[in-house]
């Protein structure tokens, strides 16, 4: 699948899931991921919890719910390569561009993924089989 296509034109709501080294888990909505040329997908993501939990689990999975009727869409399941955290690169990639940066805009990481595998929203049962 084509990403960066896919997510510049398709509205949606996304979620990112993680998970701390517990296994405690925390879900919260995010903007539709920045898609690289090599194929990865990067995220802003602020100091809080999910980045947290990236930090000790490199392991999430972003849901990714298209707007209109239905229930249609893609669970990619991530795994965490590098972040970068220069505010000049992080601004560049913001969609929305803000005059008056709070400090946790300042505190801003650019995280970056690797696309583990993928399955659509509903259904893909032979995935699960493969886990009996």
């Amino acid at each position: 699948m084509d990403w960066k296509t896919y997510f510049e034109s398709t509205e949606g709501v996304g979620i990112l899931a993680t998970a701390d080294k517990s296994g405690n888990v925390n879900a919260a909505v995010f903007a539709r991921p920045h898609v690289q040329p090599d194929g990865r997908i990067a995220f802003i993501m602020q100091p809080q919890l999910s980045y947290a939990n990236i930090q000790i689990n490199p392991k999430a999975m972003y849901l990714f719910l298209e707007k209109g009727e239905g229930y249609k869409g893609h669970r990619l399941y991530l795994v965490k390569e590098r972040e970068e955290g220069d505010p000049a690169v992080i601004q560049s990639m913001r969609r929305c561009r803000q005059k008056n940066r709070s400090l946790t805009q300042e505190r801003a990481r650019l995280v970056f993924f690797r696309i583990d595998h993928t399955r659509p929203l509903i259904g893909n049962t032979a995935a699960f089989e493969e886990y009996l």
